[in-house]
């Protein structure tokens, strides 16, 4: 699967969303994708790296919660 290019419909199946989804998140720019025409194109790599730095993100913000709580 390396270096493999998805579609809007394709990275929505990959990451178990509705294509609306996607959508929005490109309007708000916070998802990694480029365009070839007028299609948006997603790099598996990209969108895989772009997951982990969110669940890294989630995880310190849990670690912070549990902190400020305690």
């Amino acid at each position: 699967m390396e270096h493999e290019i998805l579609t809007v419909k394709e990275v929505a199946h990959y990451l178990r969303t509705h294509p609306s989804t996607i959508y929005r998140m490109l309007r708000r720019r916070a998802i990694p994708a480029f365009r070839v025409g007028r299609d948006w194109k997603f790099a598996i790599e990209a969108i895989d790296k772009w997951r982990r730095s969110l669940e890294v993100e989630t995880a310190s913000v849990a670690e912070t919660d549990a902190v400020v709580t305690r």
